[in-house]
């Protein structure tokens, strides 16, 4: 199945400019100064695969052409003197869109290009796609849409479309409805038009939409307000961050401690007074020294959506500081056992199972181990967005296992080489795996209840695994079993993981 989001290619050129005009009003002389009523406008360059407003199908955001004329999703204020503040709507031409951070120029309204400068990709999409439209939410899992519909401020027949990740699936119309959330698949006929019901089409999702804010949806009435949508932070402090970790302390502030781990305490905390971060404080000793200058260089080269992001460090003086994106939700485990985790349904938690297999997958393909994986260790954002943290005892495998010279073993989540042999592996972090998904099933539960460690070890070398959890389908738990394979070789690779959990 295609996932066209505005007219399909068949359309004639005047129906497709006609969609695109409605899709983003005002555009003024950047329309009549644009192509041709034969020409065919660039591709939209999302990131999703979706197609374009032209039908094309979109390329991924770097390869966005460098004249294309695209629109501001939100407002953002400049903390370097190379950047450009500006609001939402604005227009800029883009001469450079390789990386995070983009070369552009600023058209003004009567048409003519301005001052030039340097801005967050995140914050532009393509003038006519539909990625401008409020409705439209991007590649997002279920758990996350539910996050965003569920959030304080939407009410009932709140809406997003989104691309599901899952394999096959295409585009979801998901609806706040009677303090739930019901999702429709949208559906591409054999002519390019769209559906969510049986005998009635549109020739774009816009269509869809506009047609069903005014008529009934099945049994939960009118669409009602596009979903909030919480502003994205740029992946860096500022450009000029990008590539000069090192920054002086001085520009930090400390708020609130979040916890503390093995060799450090964590921080809500500022930079500049103006955007908030999360702040690591190494401990001042000589053993932990070399477990931070480890930690930085693992961290300084992993960028996924599904692992913590290193923004800079503070090494010029002790105590160290590591600066990462801040979490508002917390770790997994507290979110799971607090109100909000509770309400979540069982599709919610396999979603978060295929976010953080994702993440492991990336680690996996960069040959870096973790070696504690668990729930305490998995951060929530306040998008639903789930990610791997704290990397305080990963290692880089150059081999296919490393030797632990350290005690710091997580008995309840470690492979049973890995507590026998101090032998961790992408293997033993697949087991913990198992064990993440038995703790997320379980909505926080403690595994191996009433065991203590070294019954733990006993007891699985003994081929003891744990029984499945109540309400815990049976495809879940299989998957369990598997990460818990004897023999590592035997277990499934994070790719493997990631597939199986969102095609469930």
């Amino acid at each position: 199945m295609q996932s066209n989001v505005v007219p399909s290619g068949n359309l004639s050129c005047s129906a497709v400019r006609e969609c695109l005009r409605r899709a983003c009003r005002g555009l003024g002389s950047v329309w009549r100064s644009g192509p041709g009523e034969g020409s065919r406008p660039a591709a939209d360059a999302s990131e999703d695969g979706v197609r374009g407003a032209d039908g094309a199908r979109a390329p991924q955001r770097e390869a966005a052409p460098s004249s294309a004329v695209h629109a501001a999703k939100w407002a953002f204020e400049a903390r370097h003197e190379d950047e450009l503040s500006f609001k939402e709507g604005d227009l800029f031409q883009v001469s450079s869109s390789s990386g995070d951070w983009w070369q552009v120029r600023r058209i003004d309204a009567d048409g003519s290009v301005s001052e030039s400068g340097t801005v967050p990709g995140t914050h532009l999409a393509r003038a006519g796609s539909v990625e401008l439209q409020p409705w439209y939410f991007g590649k997002m899992k279920r758990f996350e849409a539910q996050c965003n519909l569920m959030a304080p401020g939407n009410e009932d027949g709140a809406f997003l479309v989104r691309h599901s990740e899952k394999h096959g699936v295409g585009l979801v119309l998901s609806v706040k409805s009677s303090n739930q959330v019901r999702n429709f698949k949208i559906f591409e006929t054999n002519d390019g038009e769209f559906r969510v019901q049986q005998g009635l089409t549109f020739s774009c999702v816009l269509d869809l939409v506009e047609h069903y804010s005014s008529h009934s949806l099945s049994s939960i009435g009118r669409l009602g307000r596009p979903c909030r949508r919480i502003k994205p932070n740029p992946p860096d402090l500022s450009h000029y961050t990008a590539d000069e970790w090192e920054l002086p302390k001085e520009e930090f502030t400390l708020e609130k401690e979040l916890g503390s781990g093995h060799f450090a305490d964590v921080y809500r905390g500022r930079w500049k007074n103006h955007i908030s971060v999360a702040i690591k404080v190494i401990r001042d000793s000589e053993l932990n020294h070399g477990d931070f200058l480890r930690e930085i260089q693992i961290l300084k080269r992993l960028r996924h959506r599904h692992l913590i992001s290193l923004l800079a460090v503070c090494t010029a003086s002790a105590p160290y500081y590591i600066i990462t994106e801040l979490m508002e939700n917390g770790s997994l485990l507290c979110f799971l056992r607090g109100p909000e985790g509770q309400l979540q349904d069982v599709p919610s938690l396999i979603d978060m199972g295929a976010q953080v297999a994702d993440g492991m997958s990336y680690l996996e393909e960069h040959n870096s181990v973790h070696r504690d994986l668990a729930a305490r260790n998995v951060l929530v954002g306040e998008h639903g967005v789930c990610k791997v943290a704290d990397f305080g005892l990963a290692r880089v495998m150059k081999e296919s296992f490393y030797m632990a010279e350290d005690k710091k073993i997580p008995y309840k989540w470690s492979a049973p080489e890995a507590i026998s042999h101090g032998r961790f592996s992408v293997k033993s972090d697949v087991w913990s795996f198992g064990i993440l998904l038995y703790e997320i099933i379980t909505y926080g539960g403690v595994p191996y209840p009433g065991f203590s460690n070294q019954e733990v070890h006993q007891q699985l070398s003994r081929g003891y695994r744990m029984p499945s959890p109540d309400n815990c389908p049976e495809f879940l738990y299989n998957i369990m079993l598997r990460c818990w394979s004897a023999e590592p070789e035997d277990r499934p690779d994070f790719k493997m993981l990631t597939v199986q959990l969102e095609d469930s």
